[in-house]
């Protein structure tokens, strides 16, 4: 005869109760477990898009003609120079960069930066190791043909400038046709290191300096579609205009919203909460601060700032 065995009431009530409490902790575990993994996830997500987006800015701003920075509260509205764009209603931060791909140009720079004062005169600008059709080429690659070497312009590096005046962003480019501006319309001769104005006035009259910075577009970062529920909007950027240029015939300086068949825009980033900007004398500091509402149900939006500092 064989005795055969069970498991006691009371056995089975501590099973039961230990079972329980594995349960119970259990289940808050994996949830805490998968909080967690949601949080990591979209906090990878903003940090990665936010430095992209504050890079992609700074690399820009890294060649900005310093003077030609302005600020404002949205398109089309007064501009302000950086200096003095103070507050959060700024929404749009515009200037003018130098021509940084040729200046890198393939085994030498396409413009050298430099003038021969003793070989210019109010007619010609002499500009030695300067090759004017090497760069309308890099600027007809880069913009699809939409801009020729004849919307571009040099800045005297230093010049005295007036922000909201020297470069067209006032939409008055009389000033600057008259070759009196900080920024001065240009474009190439037979002579492949030779500018002559592409104004109907000449450089009589004007200061010359040895060092020029050659630009062929401005730049605008936009905060736009702003949503007052999510709090959110998208960041673009604009280029390929001229504010020194009267391209639509109207009369006004070329802005980056007055015709789109030619301005180019990309989008920088979607989910922006805010877009922040300041300049202490020369140097500018940025900031893109964005949100995700995937954690909503558990615990709010998830937020997150990345700021840069540009020479």
């Amino acid at each position: 005869m064989r005795n055969r065995f069970a498991f006691t009431m009371i056995e089975l009530i501590f099973v039961i109760v230990i079972m329980g409490i594995i349960g119970k902790f259990g289940v808050e575990f994996l949830a805490q477990a998968y909080k967690s993994f949601l949080y990591a996830k979209v906090n990878h997500k903003l940090q990665s898009e936010s430095e992209m987006a504050v890079e992609m800015i700074a690399s820009r701003l890294q060649y900005r003609i310093k003077d030609s920075v302005i600020a404002r509260t949205a398109p089309g509205t007064t501009p302000v120079p950086i200096g003095s764009a103070s507050g959060t209603a700024y929404t749009v931060l515009e200037w003018i960069g130098s021509d940084s791909d040729g200046f890198r140009g393939l085994t030498k720079p396409y413009w050298s930066g430099i003038l021969d004062l003793n070989d210019c005169n109010a007619s010609t600008l002499s500009s030695p190791d300067t090759n004017t059709t090497a760069e309308a080429n890099m600027i007809s690659n880069i913009t699809e043909s939409n801009t020729s070497f004849s919307d571009s312009a040099i800045y005297f590096v230093g010049s005295n400038s007036d922000a909201q005046k020297d470069y067209g962003w006032d939409g008055n480019i009389s000033y600057i046709n008259q070759q009196k501006g900080a920024i001065h319309p240009i474009t190439s001769t037979t002579a492949i290191d030779q500018f002559i104005s592409s104004t109907a006035s000449n450089f009589s009259g004007v200061d010359l300096y040895e060092y020029y910075k050659l630009a062929w577009t401005a730049y605008a970062i936009v905060m736009e579609d702003y949503n007052t529920t999510t709090h959110t909007g998208t960041l673009r950027l604009y280029y390929n205009y001229q504010p020194w240029k009267d391209r639509n015939g109207d009369g006004s300086s070329d802005q980056f919203n007055d015709n789109l068949s030619t301005t180019r825009s990309t989008t920088i980033m979607e989910n922006v909460s805010s877009f922040k900007f300041m300049s202490i004398g020369s140097v500018m500091k940025i900031q893109v601060c964005t949100k995700s509402d995937v954690l909503q149900n558990n615990g709010g939006d998830y937020s997150l700032c990345k700021e840069k500092t540009i020479l």
